[in-house]
């Protein structure tokens, strides 16, 4: 049985499909998982792919962190489960306090 990917939707989020047909191609099953879902299902990994969460005139994932997605994502990180943030969703999962280290701007912008 293949591994099956579970790829975090959220309002203004971008390239998802891209990243199902990605893992599809790697042998995977990849299915799209909405931000207000309070369980992942059965996944063994979760990727939150890039786009702007909620827009871009906030921080990226200032208002994502609070989806009811990212309490299931944060415990499947938690007990081990592999998780990637892709661009933006790097961003997501470092407000959501799942990545140590904050975001700041350049020194020199």
């Amino acid at each position: 049985m293949s591994p099956t990917v579970g790829v975090v939707l959220f309002p203004g989020s971008n390239c998802e499909h891209d990243v199902v047909e990605a893992v599809e191609g790697l042998g995977a099953r990849g299915r799209i998982v909405w931000h207000g879902d309070r369980t992942l299902g059965d996944v063994d990994a979760v990727v939150v792919p890039g786009g702007f969460a909620h827009g871009d005139y906030l921080r990226t994932g200032a208002i994502a962190r609070f989806s009811p997605i990212m309490g299931a994502v944060a415990a499947f990180a938690a007990d081990g489960g592999p998780v990637v943030g892709i661009c933006n969703g790097f961003q997501v999962l470092t407000e959501a306090g799942l990545l140590p280290g904050a975001l700041q701007k350049n020194a020199g912008l």
